[in-house]
């Protein structure tokens, strides 16, 4: 299997639960979120279903004389869906709500092992000016 062949559910195996029903810390996380005025779920649907979304995040700074920034996580879309541009939508609602709130930038991350997601923000004028670092906390 070549890096481009991998979908979702194989990246996030590790890290989510498909069940249902859905477990608790997804619902309280949902409700921290939707109580949170700098927080955005930002959706695409076909019809009733959800066929796509992603999280956009606002933060205050002090840098940039106290400015704030965006940043994207989560961005989702459904395999039956893919390749018909509703990534990009999802992306530019996003840039558009944090330019509305004010925001001087917005950033993302992507798994080094989704080229073509890579391909997607750089079209969209995301540049990676900078190397991310991460570090797992142990949950308890």
């Amino acid at each position: 299997m070549n890096l481009t062949q991998l979908t979702f559910r194989e990246l996030g195996q590790k890290r989510e639960r498909y069940s249902r029903p859905l477990r608790e810390s997804y619902l309280n996380a949902f409700h921290s979120i939707e109580a949170d005025p700098n927080i955005e779920l930002i959706v695409a649907c076909d019809r009733e279903e959800v066929v796509g979304g992603l999280q956009l995040t606002m933060t205050p700074f002090l840098t940039y004389q106290g400015g704030w920034r965006a940043s994207i996580e989560g961005v989702r879309t459904a395999s039956t869906h893919r390749g018909r541009g509703i990534g990009t939508l999802l992306i530019k609602r996003a840039i558009q709500r944090a330019s509305d709130r004010g925001c001087h930038m917005i950033q993302l991350t992507t798994d080094k092992q989704r080229p073509e997601a890579r391909r997607l923000y750089e079209k969209l004028g995301f540049e990676a000016t900078h190397d991310g670092m991460k570090l797992q906390l142990l949950r308890k």
